[in-house]
């Protein structure tokens, strides 16, 4: 008896291991398919069929144009160690509001002007406040512009000396 039941012990066993074996091969196998199938464009590929995707070229720049504004420098005072600030930008506009935006560049200018003469030397000297400088400067002259023909405000130099 005790041999009947060493026996039936060893068979269970093996009979656990053939599933286990079987799913893993199994799995193995169907991931290999899926990976190739992928690779291969047969699913998942742009086109929707299998094969070589033929590029369409560049995708068209957005109908932009910038506009430069005049580089200003503005004096900081005595207070403080450094002297002067440059600044340069540009504007992003639509093609069609850049002829307007370059007719109102006086009052741009101005209104940038005042606003960097405003801010306090020490936000000036913070790295991190050109961000909220930025979007300021874009919101003054959104409203000198008029909204919708000025999409951003671009900082090309900005310079503390």
């Amino acid at each position: 008896m005790a041999d009947a039941a060493a026996d039936q012990v060893e068979t269970g066993k093996k009979r656990s291991l053939m599933p286990l074996i079987g799913g893993a091969v199994l799995a193995l196998a169907l991931g290999g398919v899926g990976f190739y199938a992928t690779w291969s464009g047969l699913i998942l590929s742009p086109t929707g069929h299998g094969g070589p995707t033929v590029e369409a070229g560049p995708v068209p720049l957005p109908d932009i144009a910038f506009v430069p504004v005049d580089p200003i420098v503005i004096s900081l005072g005595r207070d403080t160690t450094l002297s002067h600030l440059r600044f340069t930008a540009q504007l992003e506009v639509a093609k069609a509001n850049a002829a307007d935006v370059a007719l109102l560049m006086p009052r741009i200018i101005d209104v940038i002007n005042g606003y960097l003469r405003a801010v306090a030397v020490s936000r000036l000297e913070n790295p991190g406040a050109l961000v909220e400088l930025r979007a300021q400067m874009l919101r003054r002259i959104q409203m000198v512009t008029g909204e919708g023909r000025v999409r951003d405000l671009l900082v090309t130099e900005f310079v503390l000396n």
